[in-house]
């Protein structure tokens, strides 16, 4: 199964706590954006979740900063200094989390069915998350 998932890929922030009247509170601040990506593809979600193991590969594309392009006649053509892949935060690792968190109980059971994943992080002028999905087996 193949998902194209539109628009400024979303990485995994860090679960927060809080203090109220005394008493510790945790959230999690990615908790509507994983709601809003699993919108996006609902209608692409199997009948019952996959069950076994699973491979998933995730692309991950995002634009390139502006401070990579030239100025004037040269605003549409990439820096020769412009680093060739996006080694900036966030991590590759905190794209992938977002999207095993976001499908998760939907697409599959559990993202621990996960046994294989292959990812990459790369610059593109239409920034989207690409994730397939497929049953792992020898």
């Amino acid at each position: 199964m193949e998902l194209i998932i539109p628009g400024k890929p979303i990485a995994l922030k860090r679960h927060r706590h809080t203090t109220r009247n005394g008493r510790i509170f945790n959230y999690d601040p990615s908790k509507a954006d994983k709601a809003n990506f699993l919108k996006k593809v609902q209608n692409m979600a199997p009948e019952d979740p996959v069950y076994g193991a699973i491979s998933m590969t995730i692309e991950v594309y995002i634009d390139r900063p502006k401070s990579h392009f030239g100025t004037g006649r040269n605003s549409d053509k990439v820096k020769e200094s412009a680093p060739a892949y996006p080694i900036s935060r966030p991590d590759l690792d905190n794209y992938i989390k977002f999207v095993f968190d976001a499908l998760n109980g939907v697409f599959y059971k559990d993202d621990s069915q996960v046994v294989h994943i292959e990812s990459i992080k790369e610059y593109n002028q239409e920034p989207k998350t690409i994730v397939r999905i497929y049953p792992y087996g020898h």
